[in-house]
């Protein structure tokens, strides 16, 4: 399964989709298709007080590399579904990294 990346002027960017309260933080697979079709995330924190986009936000940094400031919500904040950008990475990197880690879900 492919997530869609698009580069944008502020970094790239791409959909995911939490369930939060899971019994662990980890990507699960990909929720919808074509250039709908989300990254799915379950995040162990509540959606309380914001504190499932801070485990979002640190999951995404350890997982890109990169420090947490580099990773935005920049739609959705209030949402199951987000939009995430990546500040200073390329789609196609994000997209590698994204390819890379669905293949270690999936085992």
């Amino acid at each position: 399964m492919r997530i869609p990346v698009k580069d944008s002027a502020q970094g790239a960017s791409f959909l995911v989709r939490v369930a939060p309260r899971a019994s662990r933080t980890a990507i699960v697979g990909v929720f919808g298709e074509g250039e709908n079709a989300a990254l799915k995330m379950a995040l162990r924190a509540p959606a309380v007080e914001g504190r499932a986009n801070v485990a979002l936000i640190e999951f995404l940094a350890e997982l890109f590399g990169s420090p947490r400031s580099a990773i935005a919500i920049a739609g959705g904040e209030h949402a199951r579904n987000k939009r995430i950008v990546v500040h200073g990475r390329s789609a196609a990197d994000v997209q590698v990294t994204i390819k890379t880690a669905l293949a270690e879900s999936a085992k």
